[in-house]
């Protein structure tokens, strides 16, 4: 299982790369294992203020549609558009070309109460 060190995590297996105020968002190499085949990625929230652990999008799964977890609050800047012809890409590579949106992250503060990789790793053993 694939687990950058330089990522946070969530209880609800998001990921999150900070530059700044500035981050990507996607699901963990976890959670894409779990959902199976990513079929769809639905996020229309671009340019709108998106709450801590608010929903901002779904994705699905040949088996399943799950929702998405904002794991801060920000305003949603842009959308993986190479998802939409290419869902599968987060099966692939969800840590780089499979990420899902670009946030700019209102409070840095709620980065503190996210996971490294030690304790997400704990988390799904």
């Amino acid at each position: 299982m694939n687990l950058p060190e330089d990522l946070k995590y969530t209880e609800e297996h998001e990921w999150i790369k900070v530059n700044g105020d500035i981050a990507l968002v996607g699901i963990t190499d976890f959670a894409q294992s779990e959902l199976g085949d990513i079929v769809y990625i639905d996020s229309d929230c671009v340019g709108e203020k998106v709450d801590l652990n608010e929903v901002f999008g779904t994705i699905e799964a040949v088996k399943t549609v799950s929702d998405l977890f904002m794991p801060v609050s920000g305003e949603i800047l842009e959308f993986n558009s190479n998802l939409e012809d290419n869902p599968e890409l987060v099966n692939k590579d969800p840590y780089n070309e499979g990420w899902i949106v670009k946030i700019k992250i209102n409070d840095l503060t709620e980065l503190d109460s996210l996971m490294d990789h030690e304790k997400y790793s704990a988390l799904i053993k």
